[in-house]
This record gives structure tokens, sequence and C-alpha cells, in this order.
């Protein structure tokens, strides 16, 4: 991972946090990608692909979580700007040979500023769901690989994961 700008955009000249000044920003359209992953035992991958969780459709919970997570950024990051979504979708991918259900999130918005921390978030705790809704099958899982994947629009320009 290389940063051509090693400044951290959240603190002021003295240190301090902030949250960063937008207002002269132009509005673009801005789209991120962002994944993830929840490793499990095999039994478990089984009951949430018959549907039989004792708490329903694992995987339709965890996608309302997921996009209600998107929503909800700015509440939960402390320096995030409220962003006014557009578009928030859901992707489960099973991946049987790894015993691992995959999570990717698409958020986009018109406005002065990206979207990366709402696609993280939400992929985040779409994982999370999974979690919660199987653990007392097996506590066990684990949650990998969150990162962003690619990121469009904005000053910064265009970035896709090497």
């Amino acid at each position: 991972m290389t940063n051509t700008d090693p400044t951290f955009t959240h603190f002021d000249s003295s240190g301090q946090a902030h949250m960063v000044d937008v207002g002269n920003k132009a509005e673009t359209h801005r789209i991120a990608i962002a994944t993830g992953k929840i490793g499990m035992l095999p039994g478990t991958l089984k009951l949430i692909l018959q549907g039989d969780a004792k708490k329903g459709d694992v995987l339709g919970i965890a996608r309302i979580a997921a996009i209600q997570a998107s929503k909800r950024t700015a509440e939960l990051i402390p320096l995030c700007h409220p962003i006014p979504l557009t578009k928030v979708a859901v992707e489960f991918t099973v991946i049987e040979a790894d015993v691992q259900i995959q999570c990717t999130v698409t958020a986009e918005t018109y406005g002065k500023t990206g979207v990366e921390m709402e696609a993280l978030t939400a992929v985040n705790v779409g994982l999370l769901t999974i979690y919660d809704m199987c653990k007392a099958a097996d506590r066990g899982m684990v949650i990998s690989d969150v990162k962003l994947l690619e990121k469009y629009g904005g000053k910064s320009g265009d970035w896709v994961a090497g």
C-alpha cells in the first residue's frame, strides 16, 4: 500500500481532530465497492443455505442490516459526514470450497464526499449479522478480508485495489 499524500485530513494544523470541510467541493457521482468474508463450519453453512437457522433467513436479514448500517454510518464513525445515499446494493456469494460467505456492497451518492465508509460499514454489519444469527451453532466463525475494492468520483479520482 502506497500513499502519495501522507497527510491525515481529519486533523487540523495543531493536531486536533475535526470534521473535514467539504463545503467547497463539487457534487459528483460517487461510488464505493467493499467486500469481506465470514468463514464457518460446514454444518453452519449448510444450515444457512437450507434456511434452517433458528432465527430465520440469515442472508435476507443480513442484507437488510447491511443496508441499514450504511445509512447510519455517520452515527457510528465520529467524523463521517451524513450522506444521502442514492443506492446500496448488497450481494452475498457462497464460496463452498472455502466454507465462506462473501459480502460485497456497492454504495452510491451524488455529493461532496465519498461513500467508502458507508460501503465498509455495511460489509462489517452484514457479516456481523450472519455471526449473530448463527453463533448458537458456531461461535468460531471468522470475519476476514474486509477491504475497499474500488471507489469512483470526487477530487482524488478513481481508485481500484491492486
